[in-house]
């Protein structure tokens, strides 16, 4: 049975790749993900170059899954990050859009219709209906908006 596995190496590490691509499927976070691809990897060059010796196999799959997981690393750190206070509250990702009231303002309160759904709004000065107006501020559901000056 060992001989038969080893004289199949590429299968072995085509097998343990997949394991491994499979178990990060079931919820690992990112831990198994590279560790796997260097695992397929591995199974390609074994494939290409069959006399590989198993010692020299494995080193290769443990340089390979250091190399890719900083890989990872140095792009993560690279990409430009959208910050974290954003995240999840789609409240203030709505500072800046801009919008047409509902309503005329009563006591500085309208509605404004964005996307599916209409949200409150306050403004400091009473407006007539269809002026545009722009978020500036979330309180809460309660949208702070300044009119938007014609040009």
């Amino acid at each position: 049975m060992i001989a038969q596995i080893a004289a199949q190496t590429p299968w072995l590490w085509f097998s343990f790749g997949g394991l491994l691509l499979i178990a990060e499927l079931l919820g690992t976070g990112g831990y198994l993900l590279w560790t796997g691809i260097a695992a397929i990897v591995v199974a390609f060059i074994t494939w290409l170059l069959p006399g590989i010796d198993w010692e020299w196999q494995g080193v290769l799959f443990a340089t390979l899954t250091l190399l890719s997981a900083m890989l990872w690393r140095y792009w993560l750190r690279r990409r430009p990050s959208k910050g974290s206070d954003a995240l999840n509250q789609k409240d203030h990702q709505l500072i800046g859009i801009r919008a047409k009231l509902i309503t005329d303002t009563e006591n500085g309160y309208s509605r404004v219709k964005l996307a599916d759904g209409s949200w409150r709004v306050h403004c400091d000065s009473e407006l007539p209906a269809n002026t545009e107006v722009e978020v500036i501020a979330v309180d809460g559901i309660t949208l702070k908006v300044k009119p938007v000056s014609s040009q």
